[in-house]
């Protein structure tokens, strides 16, 4: 796995200072005010989507059947592995010396690239901040060549949207039925719209670059008509210039043999864990729900609350996610969605900061190696 230098691999520039602060790692006082933020970034998301708690029961009144967050508290666990794994398996694929490829040091970068990333998504409006990031940190800290850093975190994210898309699709057509909501699965069928916008233009561009290039003109001349765009040419050519990058790697990905139908499949799967999480929680606070409905309607949500540009969809989440916790009672209600908002939320807050402060011991263990 060697560097390259060539220009077709070269990824486009990123203003890095803008991602990750380098002076973030050097000194322990700029980590705990790193903490500190975070901390107070959960503390007031919390209390901006929780602080009406006024008919939450008593904690300790709650009954609840711990075994079943343990199924929940596995479906993460085992969801964030696969996509980690996912990232693994296209840097294999992709690195062109599968000989000498370093697994240790893959698994290691896969899982910040991962994680890191959900961070960044989940504390940037619109979760515009993951990306940027992981191909930020593949470029720095793995042995793949430019073009390869770039296209990995690319791909990884147009998988987990056709992987969302092949769920809700199912779950619309054949699932449907099983809620009363017609309501919901309007407003969840539109949510879809915007949830398959990035990911079908990337597909046509792949094999209809002319066809997207007029597309892509005629809509944001639109938006700027209805003055959503203030510089059209200038919008219009950053936006063809990030689709032509994103077409790009889908044909590198295309050229391996399976490797698009692979990483589909593990987001499908990852996504579809993801969906179960409320099912258990449920359950644990004695709901009696059954499964196919809980799942439609948690995949119908997540769709519903797409578009909604807040960190991680704070707010709009909660207030919609009602309609899958409203088979408790009210005073449960509010503990089984501080539970279930812990794994879909929270955690990755939490674990930034965490791997941000390994990585900082890391770097001085480095330097004390070296004196």
């Amino acid at each position: 796995m060697t560097k390259t230098n060539n220009p077709d691999e070269q990824a486009p520039d990123i203003d890095e200072k803008k991602l990750v602060p380098k002076k973030l790692l050097k000194k322990p006082l700029l980590i705990a005010l790193f903490v500190l933020i975070n901390v107070a970034v959960i503390a007031i998301t919390a209390m901006f989507e929780f602080g009406n708690s006024k008919n939450a029961a008593k904690l300790s009144d709650v009954k609840i059947n711990w075994w079943f967050l343990i199924p929940a508290a596995l479906c993460f666990i085992v969801a964030i592995t696969v996509e980690i794994r996912k990232y693994v398996l296209m840097m294999w694929e992709m690195s062109g010396d599968k000989e000498h490829f370093n697994f240790r040091k893959a698994r290691k970068v896969a899982r910040r690239t991962v994680l890191l990333g959900k961070y960044y998504d989940n504390v940037t409006p619109a979760a515009i901040g993951g990306q940027p990031f992981q191909i930020y940190y593949m470029r720095k800290n793995s042995d793949l060549p430019p073009g390869v850093s770039t296209s990995v975190p690319i791909f990884g994210m147009i998988a987990g949207q056709l992987g969302f898309i092949i769920i809700a699709v199912l779950c619309f057509l054949f699932g449907s039925l099983s809620i009363n909501n017609a309501v919901l699965i309007g407003t969840a069928c539109f949510g879809l719209l915007f949830f398959a916008f990035w990911p079908v233009t990337v597909m046509i561009a792949t094999f209809l670059p002319k066809g997207t290039t007029e597309i892509i003109g005629l809509l944001v001349k639109f938006l700027a008509k209805v003055r959503l765009v203030k510089n059209e040419n200038k919008t219009r050519k950053k936006v063809e210039y990030e689709v032509n990058e994103y077409a790009k790697c889908v044909r590198k990905i295309l050229k391996t043999k399976g490797l698009f139908a692979k990483t589909v499949l593990m987001s499908v799967t990852f996504n579809t864990l993801i969906a179960m999480i409320p099912f258990f929680v449920l359950t644990a606070f004695g709901g009696q729900v059954d499964f196919l409905p809980c799942f439609v309607t948690t995949v119908a949500v997540t769709s519903a609350v797409y578009f909604v540009p807040t960190p991680g969809n704070a707010g709009a989440a909660e207030g919609t996610f009602f309609v899958v916790f409203s088979a408790l009672s009210s005073g449960y209600v509010f503990w089984a969605m501080l539970i279930w908002r812990f794994f879909s939320y929270y955690i990755y807050i939490i674990m930034g900061p965490i791997i941000y402060y390994v990585m900082h011991l890391e770097k001085k263990r480095e330097k004390n190696n070296m004196v």
